[in-house]
């Protein structure tokens, strides 16, 4: 009973602590270490030890398996030269640093125990870098490649303490280090692969939600537990097999398991996460102990982790600009020098630096001094890092993901889909189906696309849009349903079974109308096609830019006396048209009246062409 109260309490202080955070907009991770720390000094509060056990096989799997299955394995592929070297030589590069630094400032300890420290705090934490990057706004290839480091660093960090360890214990050869890497990279990845392979062709043959999900629960520990027994990386085994699943996961599962395994993880993910932070915290009292039991004195012990927690960040901040400066030499792919300067200093610290401290042998030379240097980088980073570093990236201007961008990859991409739904229904449509049916498919999919489309122009003088007056009125209709749902729920007179079913059908359409939260547009930014959407054709290279026939709107609603959505301006006579959520479509119905082929967006900041000939965009 007392186990299930402290469960309680210390779920409902991670809920608590974490909503304060985000109202204060403060870093979650740093408030609930904070928060940790000073409740394990009130008396009374039990003693919670951090089994490294516990964390390594118990919550690192899932952990990594959860960030793993959102990972685009595409990305990983493009930016995996600036992970690889983040990952595995930043790793490397951090342990000899922080080893050499501790060796020389701790009296007594082993050149072996110095490099153990140094691969214990080598590895910044995912959860971190990644929920600050993504609240102030970077730009989104950062993000990827900060998530891509914090997915594959924990491997090398801890393969390289492995091998610290034994060197502790005795004499290790450089062929050592090296087999021992290679087997943990090949065996890792190799049972990863498998791992991954075998639970798509299984999940492949799974229609109940419920099922897949409860077997993806299981996935990462069967990836985990064989890599380690053949002495490869279990990390690299979890993060493979998830980035695979990931990647096969709209092809092998259903919408409605992919639904429901999404909201599980999302939820876990969450509670683990936190949970570790405080967990973090509560550690302090603990560590304080083991570290009054040594001959150090106060001023000792500060310069000592101080001098840690400076090497940490130093050597983070000297091989980014170094690397950068190398690829600048080589001509190959590179960035500013501020994103350069941005990711150094994204380099939190947190549960896998902590947990591995702990897995350090007890007859290790001053090892709760090591340990209270591991506490020390990863509350130094979270606190000067984690609070400087919006600070940082508003400073240097870094551009953030511009919402209009994603709403016109979005308009495209469903306009692609929606002319492959319609071709489809063309081809499989027999004679004995139902006009009304087709004309609601039809129906149904233009919505879709034309609301997307609709979500551009918001600078435009318009005050709702067909599609936002839809999901308004809609929305007060469903509620209405809900509201008769429930009624014959309270009275008894339909079962619970059907009320449930139809319930679920409500949620579903409710839900369609729900968008993440995004921010506002920047007005001062003019709306171009992303060049990863641009395409061109012979029809865009000559298009020209014609002075528009009318400023005032759609020239053929003002004579007919319609209304219109949004403008396009035809790019070879002038001609300002509506679009195709307007009611009229002039700016189609003039293509097909002229074979004039490339229009323009005519809203206000916005500079995007599309030709009605070849369906692209530029």
């Amino acid at each position: 009973m007392l186990v299930a109260a402290q469960f309680v309490v210390l779920v409902v202080t991670v809920l608590v602590v974490t909503a304060a955070a985000r109202r204060l907009d403060w870093p979650p991770p740093l408030c609930l270490v904070v928060v940790g720390v000073a409740l394990s000094f009130v008396p009374g509060v039990p003693d919670y030890q951090l089994n490294p056990e516990l964390v390594l096989v118990g919550l690192l799997p899932p952990l990594l398996y959860a960030a793993a299955v959102q990972t685009s394995l595409i990305d990983i592929r493009a930016d995996r030269t600036p992970i690889a070297t983040l990952s595995i030589g930043l790793v490397a590069f951090t342990t000899v640093v922080v080893g050499l630094v501790a060796w020389a400032v701790v009296p007594g300890l082993p050149l072996a125990a110095g490099f153990a420290l140094g691969a214990i705090v080598a590895p910044p934490d995912a959860v971190a870098a990644s929920a600050i990057a993504r609240r102030v706004g970077m730009p989104r290839r950062v993000v990827r490649i900060l998530e891509g480091e914090s997915l594959l660093n924990d491997a090398s960090a801890l393969v390289a303490l492995r091998t610290a360890i034994a060197a502790i214990a005795g004499a290790v050869t450089v062929w050592e280090v090296g087999g021992d890497f290679l087997l943990a990279a090949a065996g890792g990845a190799a049972v990863g692969g498998i791992v991954g392979w075998a639970a798509g062709l299984l999940l492949r043959r799974m229609s109940d939600p419920v099922a897949s999900t409860a077997w993806s629960f299981v996935v990462p520990f069967v990836a985990y537990l064989p890599a380690e027994t053949i002495h490869g990386s279990g990390v690299l085994a979890v993060v493979v097999a998830g980035i695979i699943i990931g990647h096969q996961a709209p092809r092998i599962l259903s919408g409605g398991s992919r639904l429901t395994s999404t909201l599980n993880w999302r939820t876990i993910q969450f509670l683990l996460e936190n949970a570790v932070f405080l967990l973090i915290g509560l550690q302090l009292r603990r560590i304080v102990t083991e570290v009054g039991q040594t001959d150090l004195s106060a001023p000792v012990l500060a310069g000592i982790c101080g001098a840690v927690l400076l090497a940490t960040i130093a050597s983070r901040i000297a091989w980014m600009f170094a690397t950068a400066a190398v690829r600048r030499l080589v001509h190959a792919r590179r960035w500013p020098w501020s994103v350069s300067a941005v990711i150094s200093w994204a380099g939190m610290r947190g549960v896998v630096t902590l947990a591995a401290a702990f897995v350090l042998p007890v007859a290790t030379p001053q090892r709760a001094v090591l340990v209270l240097a591991a506490f020390v980088v990863v509350a130094g980073t979270l606190l000067l890092q984690g609070t400087t570093l919006p600070r940082l990236v508003r400073v240097l201007r870094l551009p953030p993901p511009d919402p209009a961008e994603d709403d016109l990859q979005e308009a495209v991409l469903l306009q692609d889909m929606t002319r492959a739904g319609l071709a489809r229904l063309e081809e499989i449509r027999i004679p004995s189906d139902p006009p009304e049916v087709l004309d609601r498919l039809r129906d149904k999919e233009i919505y879709r696309s034309d609301s997307a489309w609709e979500r551009l122009g918001r600078a435009s003088e318009i005050g709702e849009t067909p599609s936002e007056a839809y999901r308004r009125l809609r929305a007060a209709m469903l509620e209405a349903e809900r509201d008769v749902l429930l009624t014959a729920r309270d009275s008894g007179t339909v079962d619970d079974e059907v009320l449930r079913r139809v319930l679920t059908t409500l949620d579903i359409e409710e839900s369609l109308f729900e968008r993440p939260e995004e921010p506002d547009r920047m007005p001062e930014r003019e709306l171009h096609t992303p060049e990863a959407t641009a395409r061109s054709c012979e029809h865009l290279a000559v298009a020209g830019d014609p002075e528009p026939n009318s400023r005032q709107g759609c020239e053929d609603c003002l004579r007919e006396g319609t209304t219109w959505v949004h403008l396009r301006l035809c790019l070879e006579c002038g001609h300002v048209g509506c679009c195709d959520s307007s009611p009229r479509r002039h700016a189609t119905a003039h293509f097909h009246g002229t074979d004039h082929p490339v229009i323009r967006s005519f809203e206000p900041g916005e500079n995007w062409r599309w030709c009605f000939v070849d369906s692209i965009i530029a």
